[in-house]
């Protein structure tokens, strides 16, 4: 490695070398990067012991409830003779625990009054799991 002090007009030159600078610099900055401790990024958790697991969940009862194009109404396939026979169903079902779940399957030709009257009296009587099955017969 050469090093000139001056030049040829006799002015002196005042540049520092700075490449031993930079090699002290990437030698301190890899021991830094070595002695780092490893970051771990787990969460311990205390998790309850399987000896004290809740009980599986009981399934509760599906009532299929369907309303002909005629205004029939089927509780689970047999024919209801009227609304006040339907409403002690569903006094009787709503007692239960767990409550069942009411699938309603209206006929797409069904009048829109008798599926209202069977949706309030099942409203009134605090029945709280209704749905609706097979809606996609309805998207013609």
């Amino acid at each position: 490695m050469g090093m000139s002090v001056g030049s040829s007009d006799g002015n002196e030159m005042c540049d520092i070398n700075t490449t031993p600078l930079i090699d002290v610099m990437l030698v301190l900055l890899i021991m830094f990067i070595i002695t780092i401790p490893v970051m771990t990024h787990a969460v311990k958790l205390d998790m309850p012991r399987p000896t004290n697991a809740p009980p599986p969940p009981v399934q509760p009862e599906v009532i299929t409830i369907e309303i002909d194009f005629d205004g029939t109404v089927l509780w689970n396939g047999s024919a209801v003779s009227d609304l006040e026979v339907l409403e002690k169903y569903f006094r009787v079902e709503s007692q239960k625990d767990p409550q069942p779940e009411l699938h309603m399957r209206p006929d797409k030709r069904a009048k829109y009054d008798v599926v209202a009257r069977v949706l309030a009296s099942a409203q009134r009587n605090r029945m709280k799991k209704i749905g609706f099955v097979n809606v996609s017969e309805f998207a013609d």
